[in-house]
């Protein structure tokens, strides 16, 4: 038996859980249909064979259809989900992990125009800002029936095999009875702290009276709101003790905050720049006051601090659920003493923004997570050895060379620059992105591990390549800010990366242009605004920086709402020209024949990136596949298979920025889904 506190079993009334990292409750939006098919069901049988004690399925299971989800939830008021939930139970359970889901009626956190356009419910007409939705004020028959709701999905979960369920409170119906900020009812679920949490209770006692007291159920609350006029954390204590002492549940999973609001969702699941674990020692407070089984999850990315978190007996159970979607086989390899080859979650959040703008969860530098029906968590080994020749090492080149050599075969990686990293190294220079880095230097440590050749400070050309007598050539070159955008004055503008690499100095009334919405426009407001500069930001778009999603933006409009900052949307940048010393930029609109001006010292652009590709066309006419991609083989994770030019002797292939201007994610899932096949 080990002696790491991580890897002691944990007794949890009938059910012993074999070591002490779970994945808590959370909603990777993979349903289809509302139900947990295919994709629901490998993403967490990979994390239960690499030795998870405890996955937590289903973040906010709808058990009402005035509960529609907006995150693409379970839907667990339908029968059939009991076949569904089954398989993926079973599943789990053959390779030794625990199995629970997370049950809710979402109250005001929804939308009236989804599903069912049925009003939302709440014990107040206050509606939520996060999804804005008014709110029907709970009736007595409501109640009741969803009551009744709740009871029916914990029986269907019972049937469908799970070890217990969560109840979720914070921000959802259960809590909106709970908090002053949200409940005015005058009746007997409303007023006092013991009519607040009457529907709670009631709640409990109608699972229990179904499910009997042997069944496992546990409560994912908020201690503190943290919100002025809500439950603070005298009152959460209260409520802690009162949770214990009914017993009705078996487990208490701690949070603290709000998630009313996207500065509030993000201060309770914080992202990279912020603070870790910054509710741990709030949580062992409440287990220390409770003596009762107590789990919690808030940005506790790494082994060192989970440790930490069970050694000091904060917690019972450690919640590492962003880490798990970076590394899936995390505890195995703690198990195996290789906790150096972790892939580290840099707390991006690309996961997490994503589901909360309607899309699937997806890791920002695990392309294979939630994608594992056909990309693999583990790369297999190549038939044969190739030879492969990279060139670029950003992310996608990075990635590319990780493969190939696990694949097992022999990589040479070319890079103009004297280190790896791409524009990955341009974003890890702002101390609050610094986290980013991490994308690369894992990369580099598991590429030097397999015997990877790297030749910095090597400018390729189509020679350089030729000569290390490729069978496969990537080109991950990337792209350059692309800047040209201007009716006149192209000259006099500089583009984001200017300012972010430190070539040009920051002015003191500085224009950003920014018509691509991405992070490079707001890390470069950042930077020239934290000078005392006056910025303003303009955008085309009806909103700004769109493609920086909910939780991301949070830390920026932090430092930039303190300062001399400005937004301006709807405008386009059409000229500018000197005038003295300084600059007049001259905007247009898109919504009609309108012009305003602006006097500054320095325009920003930020437009994007155009590939750097003239290696690429150098090479194409000498591959063998004259650069052909199969999309609908790479699209389902097939090999390619194109031969256009028989007689050559290498393919080639160009991923990333390369091609187009997207994202991190995009290179590296480009060069994972093509290189696992070569």
């Amino acid at each position: 038996m080990s002696n790491d506190p991580l890897l002691q079993p944990y007794q949890l009334k009938h059910l012993t859980l074999r070591n002490r990292i779970m994945i808590t409750s959370h909603e990777p939006a993979y349903p289809e249909d509302g139900m947990p098919k295919g994709r629901y069901r490998a993403y967490h049988v990979e994390r239960a064979k690499a030795g998870v004690a405890l996955t937590m399925t289903a973040g906010s299971a709808s058990v009402a259809r005035d509960s529609p989800p907006v995150f693409n939830n379970i839907l667990a008021w339908k029968d059939e989900v009991v076949g569904w939930m089954k398989a993926m139970v079973d599943e789990c359970h053959d390779h030794g992990a625990a199995v629970m889901i997370q049950l809710t009626h979402l109250g005001r956190r929804t939308r009236w125009d989804k599903a069912d356009w049925l009003p939302v419910l709440a014990p107040s007409h206050e509606r939520e800002p996060a999804h804005r939705a008014f709110p029907k004020r709970i009736e007595d028959w409501d109640i009741t029936r969803v009551i009744r709701d709740f009871a029916d999905a914990a029986e269907r979960m019972k049937a469908a095999g799970v070890d217990g369920i969560e109840l979720e409170a914070y921000g959802h119906l259960l809590e909106q009875f709970w908090s002053p900020l949200t409940n005015d009812l005058d009746n007997d679920y409303g007023g006092s702290l013991d009519n607040r949490l009457r529907f709670t209770f009631d709640v409990l006692r109608a699972i229990r009276a179904r499910c009997g007291e042997d069944f496992i159920v546990g409560l994912r609350y908020t201690g503190d709101q943290c919100a002025p006029g809500g439950m603070g954390a005298a009152e959460g204590l209260d409520v802690s003790h009162r949770l214990k002492n009914s017993g009705l549940v078996d487990f208490l999973n701690v949070v603290r905050g709000s998630i009313d609001t996207d500065p509030a969702l993000t201060d309770l699941i914080p992202i990279q720049g912020m603070k870790s674990a910054p509710h741990l020692d709030f949580a062992g407070e409440i287990r220390a006051a409770t003596g009762f089984p107590t789990f919690h999850a808030a940005r506790i990315p790494d082994v060192a601090t989970a440790r930490h978190a069970i050694a000091s007996g904060k917690l019972d159970m450690v919640g590492m659920t962003r880490a798990h979607m970076a590394d899936p086989h995390l505890v195995r390899k703690v198990i195996e003493g290789r906790e150096d080859d972790i892939r580290p979650c840099v707390g991006g959040n690309y996961c997490l923004d994503r589901i909360y703008q309607g899309g699937l969860a997806f890791c920002l530098h695990n392309a294979a997570t939630g994608r594992e029906e056909t990309m693999p968590q583990t790369i297999p080994a190549a038939p044969a050895m190739k030879r492969i020749t990279i060139v670029g090492t950003g992310p996608g080149g990075m990635e590319a060379a990780r493969v190939a050599a696990e694949r097992g075969h022999a990589v040479t990686v070319f890079e103009a620059a004297d280190q790896p990293g791409g524009q990955i190294r341009l974003t890890a220079q702002d101390a609050r992105r610094r986290e980013m880095i991490s994308v690369i230097r894992w990369r580099m440590e598991q590429c030097e591990k397999r015997g990877v050749a790297f030749h910095f400070n090597t400018f390729a050309d189509a020679d350089t390549v030729l000569a290390s007598n490729p069978d496969e050539v990537i080109i991950a070159t990337g792209g350059l800010p692309h800047t040209e955008v201007l009716e006149a004055g192209n000259d006099l503008v500089h583009s984001a990366w200017d300012i972010l690499s430190g070539d040009v100095k920051p002015g003191a009334n500085v224009l950003i242009y920014d018509d691509a919405g991405d992070h490079s426009a707001l890390q470069a407001a950042d930077l020239i605004s934290a000078t005392g500069a006056a910025v303003e930001i303009v955008t085309p778009d009806r909103s700004f920086a769109p493609e920086v999603m909910a939780m991301n933006l949070v830390p920026y409009m932090r430092n930039l709402q303190k300062r001399d900052t400005t937004f301006t949307v709807t405008w386009r940048l059409k000229s500018v020209r000197r005038e003295g010393n300084l600059l007049r930029a001259v905007m247009g609109s898109d919504y009609g024949d309108f012009t305003r001006e602006r006097l500054v010292d320095q325009v920003i652009v930020n437009h994007g990136t155009r590939p750097l590709d003239d290696l690429y066309f150098d090479l194409k006419p000498q591959s063998s596949n004259l650069g052909e991609v199969d999309y609908e083989a790479l699209t389902t994770g097939a090999p390619q298979g194109v031969a256009r030019n028989p007689g050559a002797a290498f393919r080639l292939f160009r991923i990333g920025d390369a091609v187009a201007a997207r994202n991190t994610h995009a290179a590296i899932y480009d060069a994972l889904r093509l290189v696992k096949d070569l």
